[in-house]
């Protein structure tokens, strides 16, 4: 990545450079956050910086700064506290290091004492504390919105440690699924996914959702059981990684068996790939959406799971009885990468498809964003009975419900970036290297 995370900032500094001038403000402050405790606790939560300054610094530690005013160098204000109590951070290191102007503090409130800060007008960005009191207008929108709005836009820089979070997720998944298919359980696959990249629980971008069999039904499921239930007939992994605070955010199910289920997993893998294939500059993100409930329709049909015809099985809804949720949505420092609703860089919200409330992202596809597409098929209950009290339990095919409800269901999700020519998908590229 030689050279890519110094065209990445200076991509940020001209970005920061025009919204700052727009808006009013000579400089801008972001700080990383800090450490936060559960009440009448003084043990902290896992750190988790600020997503705005984590697109400008790899490696970020509590209680640190980036200070940048247009035209000059950004300064890196970094606390390093004199601690026996805990492992102070490693002070920063490599490229990403010498494109800043270091300023190493041992208290956070040392940023008041910045000269460049008492003149001038400043936007902070992150939580307010007592280091930034006073130093500016926190979070103004003028500057927030457009930033948050660009960051769809992924840098090369980005893109490449998307992709190299992506190779360890796709390690992990296969690490995984090996120990699913060893007689491991819920909590036993868990670890082995860790184990295979050598992270933290904490470490994770999000918690792993480990998924036997009918708890794939619950589309968050964020148990871990500790043993295996006899006769596991499905196996739903949806986990993800990091790399310099970058995600990826992978999903896979598997079969135990060759059986009707397994059929149903190659049919929405296929339908999956043609959806992946619609990722290109100037896609409506809802038409994906919608071509989506088609191809669920198709394979609904095909599986004998439901009866009529494509148009019948979404006007009616019934596709969404079996797919509830959106197709994807935007990925980068955070799994749900901000700005998916945006109509513009100054805010507003481009709406979703009527009756589809769940959808996270609405925009026009630009190359360099990175999507996930994840279309799923599902057993859930409370959808399953609401179906079955209306019109649509005629075009149900229950007996087959019954004999693949203990499956719970099926998610496929990759990673995928819109290009010129074919689209980029991060997730099928790792795990051909990872195979």
């Amino acid at each position: 990545m030689e050279g890519l995370y110094h065209d990445h900032l200076q991509r940020l500094c001209a970005r920061a450079d025009a919204v700052l001038a727009a808006a009013g403000y000579d400089g801008l402050v972001i700080a990383s956050g800090s450490l936060q405790s559960p009440y009448l606790d003084d043990n902290a939560w896992p750190f988790r910086p600020n997503p705005r300054f984590q697109v400008w610094v790899p490696a970020p530690a509590p209680d640190c700064f980036v200070v940048y005013r247009p035209g000059q160098r950004p300064g890196l204000v970094f606390h390093q506290p004199e601690d026996y109590w805990y492992q102070p951070p490693p002070l920063p290191q490599g490229e990403y290091a010498a494109a800043f102007e270091p300023c190493i503090v041992r208290n956070p409130v040392e940023l008041q004492h910045r000269p460049e800060l008492r003149r001038g007008r400043w936007a902070v960005l992150g939580e307010p504390c007592a280091a930034t009191a006073g130093l500016g207008d926190h979070d103004p929108a003028p500057v927030c919105l457009p930033l948050d709005y660009a960051r769809a836009v992924k840098s090369g820089y980005e893109l490449a440690c998307m992709a190299q979070a992506s190779l360890a997720g796709a390690r992990a998944h296969r690490a995984a699924a090996a120990a699913f298919l060893d007689g491991a359980g819920e909590y036993a696959v868990h670890q082995a996914y860790c184990a295979a990249i050598r992270v933290r629980e904490a470490e994770l971008p999000y918690n792993n959702i480990v998924a036997f069999g009918a708890h794939a039904a619950v589309l968050h499921y964020q148990q871990l059981e500790r043993q295996r239930p006899p006769d596991v007939r499905s196996f739903l992994l949806d986990a993800g990684a990091r790399y310099a605070g970058y995600c990826c955010d992978i999903t896979r199910t598997h079969a135990a068996h060759e059986d009707r289920f397994a059929a149903l997993v190659r049919a929405l893998d296929a339908a999956q790939q043609r959806l992946a294939g619609q990722v290109r500059p100037g896609t409506d993100y809802r038409d994906i959406h919608l071509a989506a409930h088609r191809e669920i329709a198709g394979v609904l049909i095909e599986a004998g799971l439901v009866h009529g015809s494509t148009d019948e099985a979404v006007a009616t809804g019934l596709t969404g009885v079996f797919f509830p949720h959106g197709i994807g949505h935007l990925l980068g420092v955070q799994v749900h990468d901000t700005g998916g609703l945006m109509a513009g860089p100054d805010g507003g919200v481009r709406p979703r498809p009527d009756g589809h409330p769940t959808l996270r992202l609405t925009r026009m596809l630009e190359a360099g964003m990175a999507v996930t597409i994840e279309p799923g098929v599902y057993f859930i209950e409370s959808l399953l009975a609401a179906a079955a009290a209306d019109q649509r339990r005629q075009r149900i095919n229950w007996p087959l419900v019954a004999e693949l409800r203990s499956c719970g269901g099926i998610r496929i999700e990759d990673n995928v970036v819109p290009q010129d020519g074919a689209p980029r998908n991060l997730t099928r590229a790792a795990f051909a290297a990872a195979a």
